[in-house]
């Protein structure tokens, strides 16, 4: 029986949008991702191939899309979809998993993939709660081989914006030196000046290069 010839409550689509997408099992779910069956099967009945040929929902998470192809019914645009939905899912589960800052290595795991193998200078904020839990990872500015601006009103600025207790900085020296500048110090005294006087707190400044990175650190005031 084609999806379409069953009664409205027992149709994946229909049953999403009344009861939840938790209300469904896996094969409706992967059978809505599909969109159609073929040659007498319907989206249901494809689902439960794909299902059967990977074991469980882990395995198709992995399984290759030319692997998805070897199931009649299942061609490039099908394959791709199903590929592409389970890679969304990995990437919310990983921003999920890492998107928290509790001391000055965890904001060079979040900062230094934005920093590392550059030509030019760049600044990165990383804006948490007052928990430590990331809300926003930006650039802010982008400068030469040597130097960068720190624009003290757009940190505070976004920092506000995003609904943020706490944030933390990071800027990579692409001559690979870990050594922090005068300026790099003025500049990180003066934006925790600037975050304390709207109640924000800056958890640390860092300089990342290509290998490691360093604590220039949050003044005490």
């Amino acid at each position: 029986m084609r999806v379409k010839d069953l009664p409205a409550h027992e149709r994946p689509r229909e049953r999403l949008l009344s009861s939840g997408a938790a209300a469904l099992a896996d094969r409706e779910l992967l059978a809505l991702l599909l969109g159609s069956g073929f040659r007498g099967s319907s989206a249901l009945d494809l689902a439960a191939e794909v299902i059967n040929l990977c074991g469980d929902l882990s395995e198709i998470e992995r399984v290759d899309p030319h692997r998805l192809l070897t199931v009649p019914g299942v061609g490039p645009a099908k394959a791709a979809r199903v590929t592409a939905a389970f890679q969304l899912a990995r990437r919310a589960s990983e921003k999920a998993e890492r998107s928290r800052v509790t001391g000055s290595a965890d904001l060079a795991d979040v900062a230094a993939p934005l920093l590392r193998g550059l030509a030019r200078e760049r600044l990165v904020l990383v804006v948490c709660d007052a928990r430590g839990a990331v809300l926003r990872r930006t650039v802010l500015s982008e400068g030469g081989s040597d130097h960068t601006a720190f624009p003290v009103r757009d940190i505070v600025r976004t920092v506000l914006t995003a609904g943020g207790a706490t944030f933390g900085l990071a800027h990579n020296h692409p001559s690979g030196s870990l050594e922090p500048s005068a300026a790099d110090r003025a500049a990180t005294a003066a934006v925790a000046a600037a975050a304390e006087t709207v109640g924000l707190r800056l958890l640390d400044h860092l300089v990342v290069t290509d290998t490691a990175w360093r604590r220039i650190g949050a003044p005490e005031l």
